[in-house]
């Protein structure tokens, strides 16, 4: 299957540049790819090199689990079976386990690192070395010490990192001599490992043992993984910002032996990326020249007209200005640039000169095809150029790729139940009750109940694009791709299944807009898996001959969290105050996801809140770069 990158609009030319100008910013040095496979092929060449070059002892090898392994744990697994490296003269030590807790429960780290690697290569038991949860609480503090001996001294340790530079359960404020301990986990900690509980923060463990950051760093050699935009700060904290005890990972400066591979997503607030021009010689495009002089003029902070030849010369920019210039023409360029990609005609302004718009003005009205990860992504990440859409007489369909089941809370279904009852219908309450009971923790939740939160969430969708006046029987679309009906956090791998289901209504609507989530964050999420499946059955339908695709164009939107960056940009849809407050509307009837939300993250905010905070920012920074001032913008990269 095809991993979706995002297209390379100029940038840093890394060939022939020395290693030592490349990482000029970087404590910890930094290997960057495109995406997260590449960098785990890299690492298991590391891994299996070092194996087969130790004789005469065993290779000691400690390892992390959760999400950010998963693609390399398949790649150690896969050259294993092949032949290509044994691990029976491997000693594994995994770095941390919940307290209190049972290798046969599914979500404890044994299980999962079984279920991920060991079960799949030759290791044998006795070299496997996880910390045991299930040691009586008058005794854990001496088996921990006796655990940090295995630990100690590692040939290579292979970790990944928290959103906030957590290592293992090292958490801020942990020393930097710390030791195989047990620890108490934060409410926010426990919010975050509640994923792996279905949500129940009361089945989430208090408690966990970790190895210390001082073990950890007694280690010959040390890797870190992070992938997607949400490790971006915490990569940058590691790689260039001073040693802090809020971001333990950071004590990683202080290893003679330490490298981070990342993907361009968990790269993106590295130097290199927010400003290779002053790291060395860049690829000058337009787009990429647009992001310079947005990034100047935040930098100055002055709008583009005011930019002066001064403010480029001192800010490392002054090849720009020797390749380009004069530097006020480089302004009224970029200027103008940035003011074509707002237009408030979504889907092309008919009977207009389009030659500077963004979309065309031809055919119209055009047929449009919105798809949304969840049944809410949709309102949330574009609501206000839906309406819009709609309102301008386009026919538009949208398509939710999953059900969306597990993200609605137990309590919404009990009271979904006891209205039916209350209205004079069957009474299903203690039904239903005896369903949520029956749940165990990190199990798969009964199909009988899934059914009963997707239907739930279908309804929610309906009822949200029926409040702008979509017709909810004939373009709303439920997909329910079988890659996310695991009943659990943990999805099922995605197939052709879920690309053909894609494909059908794709060929037989034939779109002339495809819109889809561009969201990075997490690249074994939801989001992601929906948009590669989506961009892989327009693959297919080209290369079947579907003569047709090639007048549809596909653009990106982003989710409640993150924005595009302004050089990205390709439009740029402004919102009246009445829009903002239908688009406010439409998110409300997403009613299962106010409030209570299982997996809510750590930004507490509701999801209304948190789109209108990134859509009036986007209007706040085309109104500083000396744009007009609308009250809200949403904006979309074009992918072709």
């Amino acid at each position: 299957m095809k991993h979706f990158t995002l297209p390379r609009e100029g940038g840093l030319i890394e060939n022939g540049l020395p290693k030592g100008i490349l990482h000029g910013y970087e404590k910890v040095t930094a290997e960057v790819f495109s995406e997260s496979r590449e960098a785990a092929r890299e690492i298991a060449d590391t891994i299996v090199a070092a194996i087969n070059g130790t004789k005469d002892r065993y290779f000691r090898l400690g390892l992390t689990t959760g999400a950010t392994p998963v693609s390399l744990y398949n790649e150690l697994a896969r050259r294993c079976s092949a032949g290509e490296v044994s691990f029976k003269d491997v000693e594994i030590v995994s770095i941390d386990e919940y307290y209190p807790s049972s290798s046969d429960e599914r979500q404890s780290r044994n299980h999962r690192l079984h279920e991920a690697l060991l079960d799949k290569i030759d290791i044998l038991p006795e070299n496997i070395h996880i910390p045991d949860g299930t040691v009586p609480q008058d005794k854990v503090s001496d088996y921990c010490a006796g655990f940090d001996k295995y630990a100690r001294n590692l040939d290579l340790l292979v970790i990944g990192i928290g959103e906030l530079g957590q290592l293992g359960f090292n958490e801020a404020g942990s020393s930097e001599k710390s030791r195989t301990r047990t620890v108490r986990l934060s409410y926010q900690s426990r919010k975050r490992q509640s994923r792996n509980f279905n949500g129940d923060l009361s089945a989430t463990p208090s408690a966990a043992i970790t190895v210390g950051i001082g073990t950890m760093l007694s280690a010959s050699r040390i890797i870190v993984m992070a992938w997607g935009e949400d490790k971006a700060g915490a990569v940058k904290a590691i790689v260039e910002e001073p040693i802090n005890p809020s971001c333990p990972a950071s004590y990683l400066q202080k290893h003679d032996n330490v490298s981070i591979y990342v993907d361009e997503s968990a790269a993106c607030l590295l130097t290199r990326v927010v400003a290779p021009w002053m790291v060395g010689p860049c690829e000058w495009t337009p787009k990429f020249i647009r992001k310079a002089v947005v990034w100047l003029c935040q930098t100055v902070h002055k709008p583009i007209l005011k930019l002066t030849e001064k403010d480029y010369l001192e800010n490392n920019l002054g090849e720009l200005i020797e390749r380009f210039g004069p530097y006020d023409q480089i302004n009224i360029k970029v200027f103008n640039d940035l003011q074509h990609t707002i237009t408030g005609w979504p889907g092309g302004k008919p009977n207009a000169d389009d030659t500077t718009r963004p979309v065309s003005a031809k055919p119209y009205p055009k047929t449009v095809l919105i798809f949304s990860p969840h049944p809410d992504d949709d309102v949330i990440s574009m609501g206000g150029t839906f309406i819009r859409l709609v309102s301008q007489g386009h026919d538009v369909h949208v398509a939710y790729e999953t059900s969306g089941n597990v993200a609605v809370h137990d309590d919404v279904v009990l009271q979904h139940m006891d209205a039916a009852f209350q209205l004079g219908f069957a009474d299903k309450f203690a039904e239903v009750k005896a369903l949520v009971d029956s749940k165990k923790p990190g199990e798969p939740e009964p199909r009988e109940l899934l059914n009963i939160k997707g239907a739930i969430r279908r309804s929610e969708a309906r009822g949200a694009v029926r409040s702008f006046g979509l017709n909810d029987n004939t373009n709303a679309h439920f997909l329910n791709l079988p890659f996310y009906e695991s009943g659990g956090v943990k999805k099922n791998p995605r197939t052709q299944a879920d690309i053909d289901i894609i494909k059908k209504l794709i060929s037989d609507l034939k779109p002339h807009m495809i819109f889809m989530a561009g969201d990075l964050a997490d690249p074994h999420g939801t989001h992601r898996v929906c948009t590669e499946a989506a961009l892989e059955a327009i693959e297919q339908l080209k290369e079947e001959g579907c003569g047709w695709i090639a007048d549809t164009h596909v653009w990106l939107y982003r989710g409640a969290w993150m924005e595009w960056e302004l050089g990205r940009v390709d439009m740029a849809v402004p919102l009246s105050p009445d829009e903002l407050i239908k688009k406010r509307h439409a998110i409300f009837r997403h009613l299962s996801q106010k409030d209570i939300v299982p997996f809510p993250g750590d930004d507490p905010r509701e999801f209304w809140q948190r789109a209108e905070e990134r859509t009036q920012n986007t209007a706040r920074l085309y109104d500083e770069l000396g744009m007009a001032e609308y009250q809200a913008i949403e904006v979309f990269l074009k992918l072709y």
